[in-house]
């Protein structure tokens, strides 16, 4: 398993911040990012959370699948690794 969570459905509202605050009662987030597109600025729609241990990241996830955040349901699972090219 692994303590980095990947968070799909998100508002295009969503920030770093509010990410890392909504999932910041289950544990201590050491990294919320909002991934951005490139040529536009624009969310893509989906983000990472990273918590200092795997037990946090177990509960996040069981508490915030399918929770609501900024307006949107989300879908939270475990991420995983690109494979490499």
């Amino acid at each position: 398993m692994s303590n980095k969570l990947f968070i799909g459905g998100l508002s295009w509202s969503t920030t770093d911040e509010s990410l890392g605050k909504a999932f910041s009662a289950h544990g201590e987030v050491t990294e919320a990012r909002v991934v951005m597109d490139r040529t536009t600025g624009r969310s893509r729609g989906f983000g990472f959370v990273t918590f200092a241990s795997e037990e946090a990241a177990r509960a996040a996830k069981a508490a915030m699948d399918n929770a609501t955040i900024d307006g949107r349901n989300v879908r939270v699972d475990f991420a995983t690794e690109k494979p490499a090219r």
